[in-house]
């Protein structure tokens, strides 16, 4: 997996992308980060990038000649994704970086000040994507929440892909809880059945799990997984969630 990303601040990253499990995903060649930056192409002595906008209005507007040229030199495939980072983007989730993880390019195109130039959108044909429903000061943030996201999902990024498939969201609901030693700490206690041995036992206890705090925390993602479940061992766990009056 390839990410190219344009950026007038590469540094951000660039630092980011220098530490923890991204950083080992790069060093073995499991994912490639790459910046451009627009300030390399504009033809402004003064490296601008940006101006006021036609109409007036507060702030000021990307330029389209250097975010044009930018683009143009990255090399693309039949398999590139283009994406523009921006609030009125559709919502990124799980499903959509399970997705894009099917990729072989991805470029990511952060903005900055008031805004692109809208012809920027139109000539890249980017896709606009969104982390939320609120705004912040540039793209830098959103690309590298879309690369970690995206990342977890390519085969030995996690070192076992096993723990992509477990993580929230991947099957509609949060993920159980975890523990580790020691077994009791200022009166708190491991779960018994985590010392059981029987891990069908355990399976079914984190499943539900799952089901009781994704209905506490997020019942609209709760609605939604109990609308669409058929699996008979799901469907059993959901009975027992539903009308337990002990839970």
């Amino acid at each position: 997996m390839k990410f190219d990303v344009l950026t007038l601040f590469p540094e951000m990253i660039e630092q980011a992308c220098s530490h923890s499990i991204i950083a080992r995903a790069v060093n073995n060649g499991i994912i490639d980060v790459n910046t451009v930056n627009p300030r390399d192409y504009t033809l402004d002595k003064h490296k601008k990038v940006d101006d006021t906008p036609f109409g007036g209005g507060a702030g000021m507007v990307l330029m389209c000649q250097p975010y044009f040229d930018a683009f143009d030199s990255i090399k693309k495939t039949e398999n590139t994704e283009v994406i523009l980072l921006s609030p009125q983007g559709k919502t990124f989730n799980q499903k959509k970086a399970a997705e894009l993880a099917r990729k072989e390019h991805i470029v990511l195109i952060c903005g900055h000040y008031e805004g692109f130039d809208e012809r920027i959108k139109l000539y890249t044909n980017a896709h606009e994507v969104s982390i939320g429903d609120f705004v912040l000061t540039g793209g830098e943030l959103p690309a590298l929440c879309l690369i970690d996201s995206i990342s977890r999902n390519i085969e030995g990024f996690l070192g076992k892909m096993d723990s992509a498939l477990k993580d929230s969201f991947s099957d509609g609901l949060l993920e159980h809880p975890q523990y580790t030693k020691p077994r009791e700490y200022r009166g708190m206690k491991v779960p018994e059945v985590l010392f059981s041995g029987n891990h069908a036992l355990i399976d079914g206890w984190r499943r539900k799990q799952q089901m009781l705090i994704t209905r506490k925390k997020r019942p609209d993602l709760f609605a939604k997984f109990q609308k669409n479940c058929n699996n008979i061992e799901d469907l059993k766990l959901l009975n027992e969630v539903l009308f337990s009056e002990t839970e």
